[in-house]
């Protein structure tokens, strides 16, 4: 029997954002921006996990500080982020839900403010963290994208 072994080098400056449920990573490079940075990115999608069962992780080579960190918190605040120094983990991040995401997310009701005023912020704020709930800060619209 043949083991399939994937092999991804060090990094030698950046971030590893581990713990990423399964089939999340593109959703996450795409709410980051990683195609408009020049960076060297890394996804591995449904590596086998103990904890997890499947997971995806993604490396990322640049500096921390271009990463929106309250937007990968409203993804998934279960993430660890691992940051890179020098080829050694020298810190780990914990992510916590945000209280308010600005243009992640659009409002879907066509009476809310934001469908008219083309230039106005989509803002929305954490109504119930134990749900996770977010709604629109104008028209109060529930987000349903999560759980």
């Amino acid at each position: 029997m043949v083991e399939n072994k994937l092999s991804v080098g060090k990094i030698s400056e950046g971030f590893v954002l581990d713990h990423i449920e399964a089939g999340k990573s593109m959703e996450i490079y795409k709410y980051l921006h990683l195609d408009k940075l020049d960076c060297c990115v890394a996804i591995i999608k449904n590596a086998k996990s103990e904890k997890m069962g499947k997971k995806d992780i993604m490396k990322i080579e640049c500096p921390i500080d271009f990463m929106d960190m309250d937007i990968l918190g409203f993804i998934d605040h279960n993430i660890t982020v691992n940051i890179i120094k020098d080829e050694e983990i020298v810190d780990k991040m914990e992510l916590h839900l945000p209280k308010e995401i600005k243009n992640v997310i659009h409002c879907k009701n066509p009476r809310c403010i934001t469908s008219i005023e083309q230039g106005l912020d989509h803002v929305f704020v954490l109504t119930d963290k134990k749900n996770e709930v977010y709604r629109c800060k104008y028209c109060e619209e529930k987000y349903r994208g999560k759980k």
